[in-house]
């Protein structure tokens, strides 16, 4: 299972670079992930991950999503193209 909490905190890893804060608060979150305070309370709350939001959060930072998600390597997608190969 995945856990909210951990996925939250690679977002504010992220943040913190970016914005060169090192205490994230939730609106900063909610900001980057492009939803409102309140409704990332709420979310927070209940620990439901908001996957779209996260994947446009990846998309727009150039970060792969298995690594936000799963601790997965790498940390950062690959921005060269492919050949079309496996």
């Amino acid at each position: 299972m995945i856990d909210f909490y951990e996925v939250m905190q690679r977002v504010k890893n992220i943040l913190s670079k970016q914005i060169k804060k090192e205490k994230i608060l939730d609106k900063d979150i909610a900001h980057a992930l492009h939803i409102n305070p309140q409704n990332y309370a709420v979310i927070k709350r209940r620990q439901k991950i908001p996957y779209e939001a996260i994947a446009y959060f990846s998309k727009d930072n150039k970060i792969n999503m298995n690594w936000l998600l799963f601790a997965q390597k790498p940390q950062y997608c690959i921005s060269s193209k492919t050949s079309g190969t496996p």
